[in-house]
């Protein structure tokens, strides 16, 4: 592995990175409490508008594999210009939507605009630090981006409520015309000099190549499975509190912002720990943290005592080495092969997508929503810590 990077890259700033992660993030979340009120203003039914949500979510986790390798070939600038352009003129077209269903295509393309920033932020990175630099980096920018689902709904619900649902996306709009002006003026072209091509077969070789390294599987599976295997607690979350701990519903919000302080703790410890500690360390014993915590959960649910506490405990502390383990992660997965760090990064961001969905669907399976979401917790924690054993092995 080498750490040969574009020089002009070290001077991309990191808080515009974090500004182009944020942005499609912030979309996926903002939207959710202004669902009813615009299904009501375009009299369209409670699914139509669900789909808004669930299109949004696809399109981020296929588009990160289109943005990624593209970039490998092209450029990273080029293709992210496109990229944003796209999620802004979506964002307006979801403003201007006259029915459900122009509102749910224009929610696709956004987010096949703005998964461009989720990928290519994380690509860039890379390119210009290296691999311990990249992953202190990568820290700083989750622990930013953390924010996103924290406040989002606070702040789609506020601007709902007061101007209207559409005013969401011409929020959205502006943040998308700030990523373009960032992008034009002062984020230069990172993409390493050994990165060139451009047919679709060479981006299937690099698709094909990462596929088949048993380390690059082995930190996607893990990572997906140590970080969006939460989205399960997510689902489940009121259900959980509400109908099972009888919780106020609106106390639910600040139970999941604790949820988020946790990862976002997690952040500051990690861009701390791996300035002293091998990363590979910091991986392993951060990910067991969260599998501890999980089985803690799970142990609360099967004996009969789950209480509030137990759980906000508990998903505290595996919050917390979620945030840890996260930049280390990205950073050994996107590092395995340098020369296709685009395709990588988009690649791994597919594969948490996926694992965020299929564990969120599981988390809704059977009776007992607290059961549900911990055999799914703790069943990935185990899968991830596995995958990191063979791709630390692997790659040895």
């Amino acid at each position: 592995m080498t750490d040969s990077h574009s020089t002009p890259g070290a001077n991309a700033p990191l808080w515009g990175l974090a500004l182009l992660t944020f942005s499609g993030t912030l979309a996926m979340h903002i939207f959710v409490p202004a669902l009813a009120l615009a299904g009501d203003d375009l009299n369209a039914s409670a699914s139509a508008m669900q789909m808004t949500v669930s299109l949004y979510i696809l399109g981020l986790a296929v588009g990160q594999l289109v943005y990624g390798p593209l970039s490998d070939h092209f450029g990273r600038r080029p293709v992210l210009m496109v990229g944003l352009g796209l999620y802004t003129l979506a964002g307006l077209a979801a403003a201007l939507a006259p029915g459900a269903h122009s509102l749910i295509a224009a929610r696709l393309f956004q987010a096949l605009g703005g998964c461009a920033g989720l990928t290519l932020a994380r690509a860039i990175v890379r390119d210009t630090t290296t691999p311990r630099e990249a992953a202190q980096r990568l820290a700083m920018m989750n622990l930013m981006v953390t924010l996103g689902p924290g406040i989002a709904p606070i702040l789609g619900g506020l601007l709902a409520n007061e101007l209207g649902w559409r005013w969401i996306f011409y929020l959205l709009v502006g943040l998308g015309v700030a990523n373009v002006l960032f992008t034009w003026r002062l984020l230069p072209e990172t993409r390493p000099h050994g990165s060139v091509g451009g047919n679709v077969k060479t981006l299937v070789r690099d698709y094909q190549a990462l596929l088949r390294s048993p380390a690059f599987l082995g930190f996607a599976l893990g990572g997906g499975c140590a970080t969006t295997s939460v989205y399960a607690f997510i689902s489940a979350a009121p259900f959980v509190f509400v109908d099972q701990l009888q919780v106020p519903a609106e106390h639910v919000g600040l139970y999941l912002a604790l949820l988020v302080s946790g990862m976002s703790m997690g952040n500051v410890f990690a861009s701390r720990l791996l300035a002293r500690v091998p990363m590979r360390t910091v991986l392993m014993r951060a990910n067991q943290v969260s599998v501890l915590a999980a089985f803690v959960f799970l142990g609360a649910v099967l004996s009969g005592h789950l209480s509030l506490t137990v759980l906000l405990l508990s998903l505290f502390v595996f919050a917390t080495g979620l945030g840890i383990a996260a930049p280390a992660t990205l950073t050994e997965a996107i590092s395995v092969m340098p020369s296709v760090t685009g395709s990588a990064s988009g690649l791994y961001g597919f594969t948490q997508m996926a694992i965020g969905a299929l564990c969120s669907a599981l988390a809704v399976l059977g009776d007992d929503p607290a059961l549900a979401a911990a055999v799914v917790l703790a069943s990935a924690g185990v899968i991830g810590q596995i995958a990191f054993h063979v791709a630390l092995r692997s790659s040895e």
